[in-house]
């Protein structure tokens, strides 16, 4: 075996984003045990950053020692006992997969589908939820296979109404776009490092509110997983009267989502949701001078992940291939049903850039020459910097 030496790469997919130069810096910081107490202040840090982050004052926030699936695992089987009733909206791959962990945790599973690239729809999933009682309504706030973002605040709301708790996938959300769990009364928010805080994939941030906090407290059996228990988790994270050994924590990884929170607040959450606001505005004119569209209507397109059609006789595998090894860009394809006909390219975190977009509209362009469509580049590039200039 030798050294890997990975080859460098723009990463405008839907995730993981480039990671930012402080926090691969931040990675590289000499490892301290997990229960030295200069670490256990660190984890301090990361608990409040989070609950502002979230805006969950009150909430029990920590990063689970796993990418943001985990998240979703921990939150459905933490809440779900077998037979319980759980309602699911499904408008993406990743609502399925809601949907397939609620049924493996034992519960009833009912979904509430959506066309892919629609937002979730409050009234269909509330009058779901009157037919009888269910345990939780899980969601996806921002579909990662399509780039649409729904709005929380309704869907929150119904749940609450019909005493059900409410699971929200932020994900791809976090950090691009606000995320407001105590303004929505969400009960239970996670997301992922690897998106719009430009840290490495491996944590999942998660918060709980304390009535998803009691309704763990009060189950009758324990959760169908260990690492994730949430219980046995706190008796690490809570930092009450001492921490008991859980699991041997990621030293290095929480070094870099500790150093992507600084980064992210020295910018500013507002100078950041208008980045990637800008950015998107950007791509979005070039994309459509190069005669393309979008999957998701302008009112529900998620700003950091755009999933853009692919032209009748494009051969959109081979696109991504000559982007990559002509420009060293990676952008991501289609899921299910959108295999094929869609490319997802994301603008997140530390991709959210001026220059991201010159670039990923330059690349396209010569991509799509190359297959003889006749793509205008020059006048894409026209396009986005007109938009730039409109939002400077």
């Amino acid at each position: 075996m030798q050294s890997f030496n990975p080859p460098r790469r723009i990463l405008m997919g839907p995730g993981p984003s480039d990671v930012s130069p402080r926090v691969l810096a931040a990675l590289a910081r000499p490892t301290i045990g997990h229960l030295d107490p200069a670490f256990q202040d660190l984890m301090e840090e990361i608990k409040a950053g989070l609950s502002r982050l979230m805006n969950a004052p009150g909430y029990a926030c920590v990063p689970l020692p796993a990418p943001g699936t985990a998240g979703m695992e921990a939150a459905i089987m933490n809440l779900l006992q077998p037979g319980e009733r759980a309602v699911i909206a499904v408008n993406g791959a990743f609502g399925g997969r809601m949907a397939d962990m609620a049924g493996r945790a034992g519960a009833e599973v009912v979904t509430v589908d959506h066309e892919w690239g629609q937002p979730v729809d409050a009234q269909r999933v509330e009058a779901v939820l009157a037919e009888r009682p269910a345990k939780l309504l899980a969601f996806v706030h921002a579909e990662t296979s399509t780039g649409a973002l729904s709005d929380a605040h309704p869907l929150c709301a119904a749940a609450a109404r019909h005493g059900a708790l409410s699971i929200v996938d932020c994900v791809t959300s976090l950090g691009g776009v606000p995320v407001n769990a105590v303004g929505w009364g969400a009960d239970v928010i996670y997301s992922g490092t690897q998106k719009c805080l430009s840290a490495p994939p491996g944590l999942s941030p998660i918060a709980l509110s304390s009535r998803a906090q009691a309704a763990i407290a009060a189950r009758t059996e324990k959760p169908r997983n260990w690492l994730f228990d949430f219980q046995l988790l706190m008796s690490y994270w809570g930092g009450e009267g001492g921490r008991t050994y859980h699991h041997t924590a990621p030293i290095n990884a929480l070094y870099g989502l500790h150093e992507a929170l600084v980064v992210l607040f020295e910018e500013g959450l507002q100078a950041a949701f208008v980045r990637h606001a800008r950015t998107h505005g950007a791509l979005a004119a070039g994309v459509e001078a190069l005669g393309l569209s979008f999957l998701v209507d302008a009112p529900h397109r998620l700003p950091q992940l755009n999933a853009v059609r692919v032209p009748d006789g494009v051969d959109e595998a081979a696109v991504r291939t000559h982007v990559l090894n002509a420009w060293g860009l990676e952008i991501g394809a289609g899921l299910g049903p959108l295999k094929g006909k869609v490319w997802r390219i994301g603008l997140m975190g530390a991709s959210a850039s001026d220059w991201h977009v010159r670039l990923c509209l330059t690349a396209l362009a010569d991509a799509l020459n190359a297959q003889g469509n006749g793509a205008d580049g020059r006048r894409a590039l026209d396009a986005a910097e007109a938009s730039l200039s409109r939002e400077t």
